[in-house]
């Protein structure tokens, strides 16, 4: 009997709690009970403090956030990483001059100015044209016209002003001698609106950029281009460039670039070699038949020449073994074993050039 009259004391004890649970979201007559559960009114007055608090300040400082980082992604835009491509390319032509002086240099400074103006502006137009296929691209989608960051108006607004600046450029400087860097808009143009989708086309004429680029150089300073030298230049830039679309199709596939559904792996691979090879014999008969050496500089040249052959073995390694090539740029100049190449090939060139003016 005592057992059974324990039994109900339980079962009231379980009555008791639902009759204050849906009393506490409806009605709060029992100030204890809320006293006694302050779980329930945590989770009540949480969300109105913690989001409606940093929520009143935002919209201020979010639009100063945006009206401070415009300029940096007008910046980005015109991408500053890549105009090492014209510090690189255009002062070649002074390897053919001499001897150096201080007109030179300004001459080649003016050289790269214009070819500044000119690769930024074909940028801006690639990224207004590339914005839809830029979006499918895993790295290319937060470029600042497919991310949003920069809009289409403004993007056309800073097209106008560089077009502006490149003719001005082009009116100030010698007559008739920058028609390589109106070449190189009119093939870009036609790259841009549709010569970008061909295969093996696009590529070769991005590697003609970069040969208009030293004949632009060597107009403005007075010299002569080597058929090697332009011929080394050609087949450098085109590696790279063959190069980029194969990281391009083993990172992404082939939906964002149209131009991808020509090439396959294999095939790319046995092209890049091909270039490569085609580098280095254009540099060592140029070092032979057309650079302005010294006469017993022959010994520093035939140094320099495994210099190159190291730099082109190691974009291979890059490329074909670690899966890089993404961006040349950042591959040339930020691998160590690259650099040090690059320092220790500078300085032989450029023994090899000051020579016979120290003999003399």
């Amino acid at each position: 009997m005592d057992i059974t009259r324990s039994s109900p004391a339980p079962v009231r004890v379980v009555a008791v709690p639902p009759e204050p649970e849906p009393a506490d979201p409806t009605a709060p007559p029992e100030p204890a009970d809320l006293a006694t559960l302050p779980e329930p009114v945590g989770l009540t007055t949480l969300p109105e403090p913690a989001y409606a608090e940093p929520l009143a300040p935002a919209p201020g400082a979010g639009a100063r956030a945006r009206r401070r980082s415009r300029p940096r992604d007008l910046l980005a835009l015109l991408r500053p990483g890549q105009w090492v491509k014209n510090l690189a390319v255009v002062p070649l032509a002074l390897l053919d001059t001499h001897p150096w002086g201080a007109a030179a240099f300004l001459r080649t400074g003016w050289a790269v100015l214009g070819f500044t103006l000119a690769s930024a502006l074909v940028y801006v137009v690639n990224d207004l044209a590339d914005r839809e296929r830029d979006r499918l691209h895993p790295v290319k989608r937060h470029r600042p016209i497919a991310s949003g960051r920069v809009s289409t108006a403004a993007a056309g607004v800073l097209t106008g002003v560089l077009a502006l600046s490149l003719t001005g450029w082009a009116v100030a400087g010698p007559a008739w001698q920058w028609w390589p860097t109106a070449l190189y808009l009119a093939l870009s143009l036609a790259y841009s609106q549709g010569l970008k989708h061909v295969p093996l086309v696009d590529a070769f004429i991005v590697a003609t950029g970069f040969v208009l680029r030293l004949v632009q150089g060597a107009l403005l300073v007075g010299a002569e281009v080597s058929e090697w030298l332009a011929l080394c230049v050609f087949s450098l830039c085109l590696m790279l460039a063959l190069g980029k679309r194969r990281h391009e199709m083993t990172a992404a596939g082939r939906a964002h670039r149209p131009a991808l559904s020509g090439y396959t792996l294999a095939f790319l691979d046995h092209l890049v070699v091909l270039v490569a090879v085609l580098t280095a014999v254009s540099y060592v008969l140029y070092l032979r038949d057309d650079a302005a050496l010294a006469a017993g500089a022959s010994l520093v040249t035939l140094l320099s020449a495994p210099c190159a052959v190291f730099g082109l073995a190691r974009y291979l390694q890059l490329l074909l073994v670690e899966q890089g090539g993404g961006n040349p740029v950042h591959v040339l100049f930020r691998d160590r074993a690259t650099l040090v190449n690059a320092a220790l090939w500078a300085a032989l060139v450029t023994l090899a050039l000051v020579l016979p003016h120290a003999s003399a």
